[in-house]
């Protein structure tokens, strides 16, 4: 479960911005990562109720915006979401096509504080 480290990085990064703002509770985290990250938001949540107790984080809402996996061809530019068929295009039946996006791991993207 590398939900774990990765929440426990959060809360590193939490712990920073705390010193450095002086801050003393988090009210919510907005988070995004690919669809096709392997990251597990259920897993992540459990796992940031259970390290984040007895910190400024503890209690804090999470919100997550995962990003569609996204495939683009290089013969007709042509881009399209599917995670089921992602062998050739669907508009050239091309199959020189790359991942293009809804792969990138785990980003805090906002942090809602009280002062």
């Amino acid at each position: 479960m590398h939900e774990l480290s990765l929440v426990q990085s959060i809360l590193d990064i939490i712990e920073n911005y705390r010193k450095e703002h002086n801050f003393f509770k988090v009210n919510y985290l907005k988070l995004s990562f690919g669809e096709l990250s392997c990251v597990n938001k259920d897993s992540l949540k459990f796992a940031f109720d259970m390290l984040s107790k007895g910190t400024v984080a503890e209690n804090a809402e999470i919100y997550f915006s995962i990003i569609p996996a996204t495939i683009t061809c290089n013969v007709c530019k042509e881009t399209f979401n599917s995670v089921e068929d992602y062998s050739k295009c669907p508009k050239c039946n091309s199959n020189d096509i790359f991942l293009s996006a809804g792969f990138d791991e785990l980003k805090l993207m906002e942090i809602d504080v009280e002062i």
